[in-house]
């Protein structure tokens, strides 16, 4: 448990930066935002194009990884939906909750994976990408056309969201090179390596930045909701199907790092796009991101018991 907590402590030490650079301006809200697209259309997509093509994506192992994880996403989604009138009073709200309950911020479970694994880890946690980035987008758009606005948004706009999103063609575009056997050239590796290099520590440094701590105030019961979906539920049904699949120590360690990890930050930007509770959103954010300093380790600690 020593070794993970020293894992935690860079990714959090960045986290801290972060919130530090905004509280003291040293970039504009517009700079932020512009250093979040960056980071996510530019950055984010060759890391894990080359972590897939430098990885272990076709072995077995990862194929039942890739399945206990969206057998987790899924059945968290079915779960929610089932209790929806228990978990927010509104449309909007619920929608909030839901995203808490499904996604996770790649650029933490990435942090810690690399803290435990190295660069090992970072390929095997790239295929939770691979699985969840496609399903987590379809379904969070979905929930929200349907509960957070009056009418369903359009099948094309949501078809368009998914057949866009970058992290989603850089992985198929990796599996579908490394299924047909072809290899990339080792200038264009190096190049993909460079940006996907600064990917981690400037994600880190804009989760840090995106926390909203004012907002913790109006703290309400979907607000607990929404914490305790994404740090107790959620890595409890996961921890029940690696055990029931067999997998390995370290994939079953990856699989807990990725559902530990607080509520992705790109849930408010969709929350706030598409109708649903912003604010709330924020609050879960935030209060996951400081939480999961002390649930990530305690939940692999407890886990490690089943492996």
């Amino acid at each position: 448990m020593f070794d993970v907590v020293l894992s935690l402590v860079p990714v959090f030490s960045l986290i801290a930066l972060g919130a530090l650079l905004r509280r003291f301006n040293v970039l504009t809200l517009d700079g932020w935002s512009s250093l979040e697209r960056l980071t996510y259309f530019v950055l984010f997509p060759p890391l894990m194009f080359m972590s897939i093509v430098n990885g272990s994506f076709a072995s077995e192992e990862a194929l039942w990884l890739g399945l206990a994880l969206a057998g987790t996403v899924v059945t968290m989604a079915a779960l929610m939906l089932l209790a929806r009138p228990l978990l927010a009073k509104d449309g909007a709200q619920f929608s909030s909750v839901f995203q808490a309950g499904i996604r996770w911020n790649g650029y933490v479970a990435l942090g810690v994976a690399a803290g435990l694994y190295g660069d090992v880890g970072v390929g095997v946690a790239a295929i939770g990408f691979a699985v969840l980035v496609p399903i987590n987008n379809v379904m969070s758009v979905l929930v929200l056309s349907r509960y957070a606005s009056e009418k369903p948004a359009p099948f094309l706009r949501v078809l368009r969201s998914v057949a866009t999103n970058p992290l989603i063609l850089s992985t198929v575009l990796a599996i579908i090179l490394v299924s047909l056997g072809v290899r990339v050239s080792k200038p264009v590796a190096d190049t993909l390596t460079l940006l996907g290099d600064a990917t981690v520590s400037l994600g880190l440094i804009c989760v840090g930045a995106a926390l909203d701590f004012s907002s913790m105030r109006s703290a309400k019961w979907p607000l607990a909701a929404g914490v305790l979906l994404r740090l107790v539920v959620m890595p409890g049904v996961a921890a029940g199907l690696c055990y029931a699949i067999g997998l390995s120590h370290m994939a079953f360690q990856i699989a807990i790092v990725c559902v530990t990890a607080p509520v992705a930050t790109s849930a408010y930007i969709l929350a706030r796009q598409l109708g649903g509770d912003a604010k709330l959103m924020a609050n879960i954010i935030t209060l996951t991101t400081l939480l999961s300093l002390i649930t990530i380790p305690v939940t692999l600690w407890l886990t490690g018991f089943l492996v």
